[in-house]
């Protein structure tokens, strides 16, 4: 059992996050990885390269949740000055009121992660 018992922990942990993302769900229409992605973001205009290395997503996925939070109206895409091919992302007025309303209401954690959570003294 020993040589399981990260596995089991993973378990437990992935089951807490998945717990995590139906409350975001439930509470402001959004999943984790939208969630990230706009964390990720925040005030500033990146390019999806910063966005992936910030949320640890793959490229193929990232491509997926961005145009989810796009099709949401939470990102603007905007072509970079020196090289037009070059697309930076920035979160629009309805964005920053939802990250807002994530930063200042207390999301109900999962026992499992609350240390996770918890503010250093």
């Amino acid at each position: 059992m020993e040589k399981i018992g990260c596995i089991c922990v993973m378990r437990d942990l992935y089951r807490a996050m998945a717990e995590l993302e139906n409350s975001l769900e439930e509470l402001y229409s959004i999943s984790l990885n939208e969630a990230m992605v706009l964390c990720s973001i925040g005030d500033e205009n990146v390019p999806a390269g910063t966005i992936a290395s910030r949320t640890g997503l793959r490229s193929s996925h990232l491509s997926k949740v961005l145009r989810s939070v796009e099709d949401k109206g939470y990102i603007n895409r905007n072509f970079g000055d020196k090289d037009k091919r070059q697309i930076y992302f920035s979160l629009t007025d309805e964005a920053m009121t939802c990250l807002g309303k994530l930063k200042k209401e207390e999301l109900p954690v999962p026992e499992l992660l609350v240390d996770f959570f918890k503010q250093p003294e």
